[in-house]
């Protein structure tokens, strides 16, 4: 991998009415070609215009096509899937703070309204339970995190817990037991460990019921592998990343390694932001805004370390991203680009393909992706 690489090839879309009406019925068209093979919808939060682009991805070009923009009256910003893929949920971050819940159309991802509910503050984070009965939320301006019931078809209901935090809450997820609930403070330096009763959709503090973090790194987002052996930790704060070592019976963490995500000789502010794993889990990809890169790791699968491989240039100001769940594609939003890209991930190196861009709305911040039946 290198941190300089030519500039992103471009992808351009008209912005008539008429023109963009073609784009998608293109990308319909292509979805139809594709026959048997699945679809893979990739939705993007776009803060400033105030809606979410659905697209597809062109898995033979690597690129993005333009199905829709689905306007949300609202500061856009985190996106969660439901387990069964059957609903996408948006909060809000504008007042009055809420969350918009949609059904995603099986056949062409397209996105149906189907209610908001209020939130009990700007929510920086949300997710469902594993079950998808529950949504939790994590607010970086008020320190608290919350939990809402899901209804049956799919729409979030009133707010049915609310618990003060250190300062900063960031980031909120349960285990793939559904048995514990963390959740990161970037101004307390630690992230909080629940116990949590799916039957009632009830958090508990854990015993010990925090992990202390490195002062001044700002825990902001984390990821566990999927044998819920390890959990990787970014620190917003100092670009750092931790490598821990998860106890999924007692809900405890142990600090294996810590590295960085700065690519060699970066001499400005740190300002990391967003991490995944390969879906095979045999690398590790986080973005850090300052240096507008994305660094890539090889994990250890015995130990579940990391072995740098380097930085690559993407997006500018690269906020969120995903990776496909055939791992093959990595897609990232530039906050001040009003673009996406699309990088190529070579299977055998976890190296980046040089970007694919497509503009979307303004202040582009969440990616979510989603194979269709």
């Amino acid at each position: 991998m290198t941190a300089a690489l030519a500039p992103p090839t471009e992808v351009r879309h008209a912005a008539s009415p008429g023109r963009r009406l073609a784009a998608g019925l293109a990308g319909l068209l292509l979805a139809a070609a594709f026959g048997a093979q699945a679809t893979t919808v990739v939705y993007v939060s776009n803060a400033d215009s105030q809606d979410i682009s659905v697209l597809q991805l062109d898995k033979s070009g690597g690129a993005l096509l333009p199905l829709d923009t689905v306007k949300v009256g609202g500061t856009a910003m985190p996106l969660a899937v439901s387990p069964d893929k059957r609903f996408l949920y948006a909060s809000l971050r504008s007042q009055p703070y809420r969350v918009t819940s949609f059904a995603i159309d099986a056949a062409s991802g397209r996105l149906t309204r189907l209610g908001e509910s209020s939130l009990a503050d700007s929510m920086a984070n949300i997710d469902t339970d594993r079950s998808g009965r529950w949504l939790f939320s994590a607010s970086y301006g008020g320190g608290r995190i919350a939990v809402n019931e899901i209804g049956k078809d799919g729409i979030v209901g009133p707010t049915r817990q609310l618990i003060e935090t250190a300062p900063n809450a960031h980031a909120i997820h349960a285990d793939a037991a559904n048995r514990f609930v963390l959740a990161t403070s970037l101004g307390g330096d630690n992230v909080s460990i629940w116990r949590f009763d799916a039957q009632l959709g009830k958090l508990t503090p854990n015993d010990p019921p925090l992990l202390a973090a490195p002062p001044k790194s700002g825990p902001r987002h984390f990821v566990w592998d999927r044998a819920q052996r390890f959990m990787y930790l970014l620190g917003e704060v100092d670009a750092s990343l931790g490598v821990y070592a998860w106890d999924g019976q007692r809900g405890t963490l142990r600090e294996l390694q810590r590295t960085t995500t700065l690519p060699a000789g970066f001499a400005g502010k740190p300002w990391a932001a967003d991490l995944h794993l390969s879906p095979d889990g045999r690398f590790l990809y986080a973005s850090e805004r300052s240096s507008s890169t994305i660094s890539a790791f090889r994990v250890d699968p015995a130990t579940g370390l990391l072995q740098p491989l380097g930085q690559t240039a993407t997006e500018k100001t690269p906020r969120g991203f995903a990776i496909d769940p055939g791992g093959a594609f990595l897609v990232v939003a530039g906050q001040e680009s009003n673009s996406v890209s699309v990088h190529a991930i070579d299977a055998s190196s976890g190296a980046l393909g040089a970007p694919v861009r497509t503009a979307v709305g303004r202040n582009p911040n969440w990616v979510e992706i989603v194979d269709l039946p």
